[in-house]
């Protein structure tokens, strides 16, 4: 019994203290994007508060979304996280102005343990894997991703669609394939899959900062050489080694 009072203490503990961060982030986007921006937050913030009971959202995550949410919000956007978009996918944040909705999904560049000897092709199929199945879902598709973060975007989904080479398709499938099967990624949602912007989400200063994938991938290539890593360059799909 007393171990069960001790587990129901943490538990408590733990969503007191996801509570009082999301309040946190809320309170500080009210000071800097006004007490209306901040009001359009709350049912989102019952919502993941509910989803953080049940073991399903993180911290540094959630509030990730709300920064982001807080956005586009201000940008006249009607957005709702978690939002279901069948009963498979759901998606971190919608929005929706006029007729069109528009889709973030969150890259933290966290890799799970059992990843630790293959992170960068693990993330490259990840990113590549949402990029795919999620711009079918709407007009807009973005990467939401923290300032520290470099996210790998592969090379063929910087053209449209109409410039993609079959063998480009083919790698990232491959790629894809090494990690998602069920159900895989098909090589026509990659074919005709579109990434409209990075949103570089900076929770610190709640603030976003909207970048088109070749201006951050111009910043990301930068970067790389700076550092010399190759491999990670290769694995975007410039000249790149067949897997």
């Amino acid at each position: 019994m007393s171990k069960v009072y001790f587990y129901l203490n943490v538990l408590k503990v733990l969503m007191n203290k996801f509570e009082e961060d999301l309040s946190k982030i809320i309170a500080h986007i009210g000071d800097k994007c006004g007490k209306e921006v901040a009001s359009k937050l709350d049912g989102m913030y019952k919502k993941l508060c509910k989803l953080y009971e049940a073991n399903m959202v993180k911290i540094n995550h959630s509030v990730m979304e709300v920064v982001c949410a807080a956005d586009l919000i201000a940008k006249g956007y009607d957005v709702d996280v978690e939002y279901r978009l069948n009963d498979i996918l759901t998606c971190d944040v919608y929005g929706v102005k006029g007729d069109g909705g528009l889709i973030v999904e969150i890259e933290t560049g966290f890799v799970p343990p059992e990843h630790a000897l293959d992170p960068n092709t693990y993330l490259l199929a990840r990113v590549a894997s949402k990029i795919a199945r999620y711009s079918t879902f709407a007009k807009k598709f973005g990467i939401g991703t923290p300032p520290h973060n470099i996210v790998q975007i592969p090379y063929v989904f910087l053209k449209p669609p109409r410039d993609r080479s079959k063998e480009e398709v083919l790698y990232i499938k491959r790629v894809c394939d090494l990690y998602y099967a069920k159900p895989p990624i098909s090589f026509e949602e990659i074919l005709n899959a579109r990434l409209y912007m990075i949103y570089v989400i900076d929770v610190d200063d709640v603030a976003v900062n909207e970048l088109s994938p070749q201006e951050y991938h111009e910043i990301v290539d930068r970067v790389v050489k700076i550092m010399n890593v190759s491999s990670f360059m290769h694995g975007l799909g410039e000249n790149r080694e067949p897997l």
